[in-house]
């Protein structure tokens, strides 16, 4: 089977600065997968090559099969991108406007599946109010219902929950899973990363132009992530044989890093040599934030 998207070698250059440095990525037909990575790290730039916003400077970026250069027709009928900004005509309601995207695509006759999206993302009872008189939480909306509104297989969302409503974000995920469980490829990148690791099964992470980090989240969080224990002591003073495990001091709070759960037995042991009392006592399971922070803070 040929991969939804198939990048290889893929350098962009904006003036002297290096945006993307050799990027080689196949994201599987049916993945959701993560593009996460820091500001500047390049994410939005791989997501305006693949969409045809932008050409590589050098290296092959493919959807469905078919090249974003070469074969561009094809490439962008098999993607739908729901952009970071709000991009909107004022001057339609948003039956007009997904109706005249529609048409972008040759797409006639296809108001069942405008008025199933609207209903899905909360639109419809907003169909004919002009998009301009939207909260920035519908005009969010409207973009992800623009960018599905011709069935691509592949769907990419640049930060699509940004400053939207709780409401928001459960009723687009929950939408968003359906269309994965239909068979849709989905790539999200997104700065909240509890949701990635809730809902994506494999992730990339990106820094300055370059994928430091590709695997499934599992693994990842089994390679990278570290058991976190929050001690507070009486006397509040750490025993010097811990002061290897120590990531931060806050409030009397000391944090520290075990590998295992079986390290917790030696630290309560040498919190008892060195005649200190727990106050308190807290173990927290890593996630994909800390090794976030881990492997992109060491790259």
């Amino acid at each position: 089977m040929i991969p939804a998207i198939h990048i290889q070698g893929v350098h962009k250059h904006f003036g002297v600065l290096h945006a993307l440095r050799g990027i080689d990525l196949a994201i599987e037909q049916g993945e959701f997968f993560a593009l996460l990575g820091p500001n500047g790290a390049g994410k939005t730039t791989l997501i305006s090559l693949l969409a045809g916003l932008s050409r590589a400077d050098c290296g092959s970026l493919g959807v469905m099969g078919h090249d974003v250069v070469r074969d561009y027709r094809a490439a962008r009928r098999a993607l739908g991108v729901v952009p970071q900004e709000l991009v909107y005509d004022p001057f339609f309601t948003v039956r007009e406007t997904l109706r005249l995207q529609s048409g972008y695509f040759g797409l006639r006759r296809n108001d069942a599946w405008i008025d199933e999206l609207m209903a899905n993302l909360g639109l419809a009872d907003k169909a004919d109010v002009y998009t301009r008189e939207l909260s920035g939480g519908m005009k969010r909306r409207v973009l992800v219902a623009q960018a599905l509104v011709h069935k691509p297989p592949v769907i990419v969302l640049d930060e699509p929950t940004a400053g939207v409503d709780v409401e928001l974000r459960q009723s687009l995920w929950e939408f968003i899973r359906r269309l994965n469980r239909d068979g849709h490829t989905i790539v999200l990148t997104t700065h909240y990363l509890e949701e990635a690791e809730a809902l994506c099964k494999r992730v990339a992470m990106l820094k300055q132009g370059r994928i430091i980090a590709l695997d499934s989240t599992q693994n990842l969080l089994d390679a990278h992530g570290a058991t976190q224990l929050s001690l507070k002591l009486q006397p509040s003073r750490l025993p010097d044989a811990l002061r290897p495990l120590l990531v931060s001091e806050q409030g009397g709070v000391f944090r520290l890093r075990l590998s295992h759960y079986g390290e917790l037995e030696a630290v309560l042991a040498a919190v008892r040599e060195a005649g200190c009392a727990v106050d308190e006592l807290d173990v927290s399971k890593p996630d994909l934030e800390d090794v976030f922070l881990r492997l992109v803070g060491n790259a």
